[in-house]
């Protein structure tokens, strides 16, 4: 009787603890980036502030560069919140009567990722069948030129299209989702009376992104497990995978096996009940 309450209690708190993996791994990866993109700008060169002076462990006078952390809040305050929109997203009644604004700016960022998607999910396919050829071992798509004729020889041209749906849908709930989000925390929750309104309101939309990046996860997974499968190569074929009708088909096997956010996590990747694996 212990074991079978030890069991059914595990298994309740089964979700919650998923739920709490795919937050810190979805949280690591959104951290990291600021960083990554900090360090790839220094690399290229790009000092859009100037030294300040100061003095080293000889006490000499030296320049040094802004740190990590005033170059991190320069490029939020400039990509997020160009000078002159800072004073307009500062005043909160122009901001509760800008949805319209909000509308017509997500729709015209939609339909440019749209399209941006659209042009490159071709190649994404071909990257995604190069590097899952590692399961078998196979060498089938070994170059993007003799991929391309091997594609459209197979599956013509729709080939180089599967798995799309689902990548934008995905990108379209993300947009719409962050931004609406943002709009709306910014206009109605944050008081201009508190002195750091503003700050919080540059951050609110990256902290946006990361919440809807957790919920837009399986249309991720879904896209990229269907531009493998079925391809003739072991990790789109039975027993790595079952041989899906439409992206639908495979969000519903997904959602039956618990596995919908599979690989959202790097850190703790905890084994969800029903789930199976073809062991080398």
């Amino acid at each position: 009787m212990d074991g079978a309450s030890g069991g059914l209690g595990s298994g309740d708190n089964a979700p919650t603890t998923e739920a709490l993996f795919v937050a810190l791994g979805a949280g690591v990866t959104a951290l990291s980036h600021p960083l990554l993109y900090v360090i790839l700008l220094i690399q290229v060169g790009h000092e859009p502030m100037p030294p300040t002076i100061g003095t080293n462990v000889l006490g000499r006078k030296v320049l040094y560069l802004p740190s990590f952390f005033t170059y991190a809040k320069y490029i939020v305050m400039k990509k997020v919140f160009p000078p002159d929109e800072i004073e307009q997203v500062s005043n909160k009644d122009d901001m509760k009567t800008s949805l319209k604004k909000v509308v017509k700016e997500t729709s015209y960022e939609m339909m440019m990722q749209c399209v941006s998607r659209m042009l490159a999910h071709p190649l994404h396919v071909i990257s995604m069948r190069c590097m899952v050829q590692f399961v078998g071992r196979e060498a089938k798509y070994s170059g993007v030129l003799s991929s391309i004729g091997k594609i459209f020889k197979e599956e013509g041209l729709l080939g180089f299209f599967v798995g799309l749906i689902p990548h934008l849908l995905g990108d379209v709930v993300f947009l719409w989702g962050c931004n609406l989000l943002a709009h709306f925390i910014n206009a109605y929750l944050v008081d201009d009376s508190f002195s750091q309104a503003l700050a919080i309101r540059s951050y609110t939309k990256f902290v946006m992104g990361i919440a809807v990046s957790m919920l837009t996860y399986p249309f991720l997974l879904v896209g990229d497990l269907m531009a493998v499968n079925n391809c003739g190569l072991q990790a789109g074929l039975p027993p790595y995978s079952p041989v899906f009708k439409s992206w639908i088909h495979c969000w519903k096997y997904l959602s039956t096996q618990g596995q919908l956010f599979r690989g959202s996590s790097l850190l703790f990747r905890r084994v969800s009940s029903g789930s199976c694996f073809a062991l080398e």
